[in-house]
């Protein structure tokens, strides 16, 4: 091989992964700040995990022998252990307080954020790495600290700049279906997974698709046939009046679900708990256009024990898209116990910081972030390099970002430069401004305001809009006001 057949690696990034600039980086920052603040707000304590977590820690997602990356990023560390990848941030907060329960102040209220990894096929909005912002509690059975939760994910979305009316928590209880399924006399376990499949579909493919599922099964549009549950005219029956019983205040659908559940133990013991749910959401000022009762509401088939939630955002006016789930969560008394062999209580809401930022940016809900820029000091004269370096250490000391253009380049590709990194203010200094004792400081912001409306150029190169000369002693004051006016 010659040297000019050198083998050169393409740049590519590697598929399901996304290298995020500082407009995202910058949008997503603004989300888990505000959020941040939420869940401080109610006591919760941050707690940051590694990335790995031995591969047992991660429940169903444990690698088996044959293929050990099976939904996980998984390698052997040098004691032939399986180590992976967090793949959510709940597996290693229950792996958290199994091996530090005795120490813990309890229930343990904690908040985390940060990267999870999926080893999943990816696809258009679907990444193999994203953020993930999550609050939960351990240690307590009442329902008051799920509506906890759920008052606090209300907050979380509107704090992250979210209109009113934009978000909907929608609440259930598994026992509702559970007890039902009981008295109708499924027992299966196989047949009751199925039921909830079927109830899962329901936005998707309405009552009917539900009430084909519900029975023998489903043939779709490209014919594949889906096998049903397999239930009897009235077991459907009852699965389908289930469903219907939502709608209207939090209340209301109480006393409809309590028609249809009503007489069974755990159908009756998972109304008690929506019941105190409703009661601490009031207190707690959430309404009932933040927090609705929704019987088809599923999440996590096999994952969930008692109360679950989903966070669906819709955005009004305009073409008043709905965007969907964004967020959920729910109660999981199972998880803890894996390591432990004791029922721990457990509840907490997890969302998608980064596609929250995208339907945020979506939905209009807030100004597109735009990654401001430092000043930059333009360099003019190669030997006023110095002179150049000294104004962007005198703007830095005063909270100023600033930089000293690098380049070599001309005025105007260094204008360029400046306006491209998104900067409220260049610093110019040549030859007159050395021998005057001055510095010319052109605004960016203003000029690009007033360059929409030019209509000759001529006349704007003679005015040089948003240009101000000043005494070099009042440099960081003249650009203070510069970049106090930009905001």
């Amino acid at each position: 091989m010659t040297s000019d057949e050198t083998l050169r690696p393409k740049a590519r990034a590697p598929r399901g992964f996304q290298d995020r600039r500082a407009a995202t980086l910058i949008a997503e920052r603004a989300i888990l700040d505000a959020v941040s603040a939420v869940y401080e707000s109610y006591g919760f304590e941050r707690l940051e995990t590694g990335a790995f977590e031995y591969a047992d820690a991660l429940g169903k997602f444990l690698p088996d022998a044959d293929r050990p990356n099976e939904g996980v990023f998984a390698l052997q560390d040098d004691d032939e252990q399986w180590m992976a990848l967090r793949y959510d941030l709940t597996a290693p907060l229950a792996r958290f307080a199994a091996e530090n329960w005795d120490s813990l102040a309890k229930p343990f209220r904690r908040y985390a954020f940060g990267s999870v990894w999926r080893n999943e096929k990816p696809g258009p909005g679907r990444y193999r790495e994203f953020l993930q912002c999550d609050a939960d509690t351990v240690g307590s059975e009442r329902p008051e600290a799920d509506a906890e939760i759920i008052a606090m994910a209300v907050q979380g979305y509107a704090a992250a700049g979210l209109p009113a009316g934009a978000c909907t928590l929608k609440i259930n209880n598994r026992k509702l279906l559970n007890g039902l399924l009981a008295a109708a006399g499924v027992e299966d376990t196989g047949q009751k997974l199925a039921v909830l499949r079927a109830v899962d579909k329901l936005d998707r493919l309405g009552v009917d698709g539900v009430t084909a599922l519900l029975g023998a099964g489903r043939k779709d549009e490209s014919g594949a046939f889906t096998k049903g549950a397999g239930l009897g005219t009235a077991a459907a029956g009852s699965v389908l009046a289930y469903l219907g019983a939502g709608g209207g205040g939090r209340q209301a659908t109480l006393d409809r679900l309590a028609g249809v559940i009503g007489g069974s133990a755990e159908g009756d013991e998972g109304l008690s708990e929506l019941g105190k749910i409703g009661e601490a959401l009031t207190r707690l000022g959430v309404t009932d256009e933040q927090a609705v009762f929704e019987p088809s509401v599923v999440r996590g088939l096999e994952y969930y024990t008692g109360a679950v939630f989903e966070a669906e955002i819709a955005f009004a006016g305009g073409e008043g898209e709905k965007l969907g789930s964004m967020g959920g969560g729910g109660r999981y008394d199972d998880l803890v116990a894996r390591f432990t062999g004791q029922r721990t209580p457990a509840t907490g809401f997890s969302f998608g910081v980064s596609r929250l930022a995208a339907a945020l940016a979506a939905g209009g809900a807030a100004a597109a972030k735009v990654a401001r820029g430092p000043v930059v000091v333009l360099a003019l004269d190669n030997g006023q390099m110095g002179e150049y370096f000294a104004m962007a250490a005198e703007l830095r000391a005063a909270g100023i970002a600033a930089e000293v253009y690098l380049g070599t380049s001309g005025m105007r590709p260094q204008m360029k430069y400046a306006d491209r990194r998104n900067a409220p203010a260049a610093v110019i200094v040549g030859g007159d401004e050395i021998a005057a004792g001055t510095v010319t400081i052109k605004d960016l912001d203003l000029g690009r305001a007033l360059a929409a409306d030019v209509s000759d150029n001529r006349a704007w190169r003679e005015d040089r809009p948003g240009q101000v000369t000043a005494p070099r002693a009042d440099l960081v004051s003249a650009v203070r006001k510069i970049v106090e006016a930009a905001g």
